[in-house]
């Protein structure tokens, strides 16, 4: 009886920790928009996305990094001139 009891406590704690660790998580955080002249405290670059296109165009682009003062991770979106542009003349 004290094992099953002690089995049970011990799941319901680790789900507990599980949803703390869950409820902390920034990753659906907003992208914050690029100002000339921010500071960027990019401590490791996790990913950079944009749409393709065919078309020289400016694109919006966004790049996930890890913030080297508070180690947590951000996300910011820039604009840009797109791949297509270097292969056109």
């Amino acid at each position: 009886m004290n094992t099953r009891t002690l089995l049970i406590t011990t799941a319901l704690a680790c789900t507990a920790f599980a949803g703390f660790a869950q409820a902390n998580d920034t990753s659906s955080s907003q992208a914050v928009p690029y100002r000339y002249g921010m500071p960027l405290h990019v401590g490791k670059v996790i990913s950079m996305t944009e749409p393709s296109t065919l078309d020289c165009k400016v694109i919006t682009a966004d790049m996930k990094y890890v913030d080297s003062t508070s180690g947590k991770p951000a996300e910011i979106t820039y604009r840009r001139m797109s791949d297509a542009c270097s292969y056109q003349n």
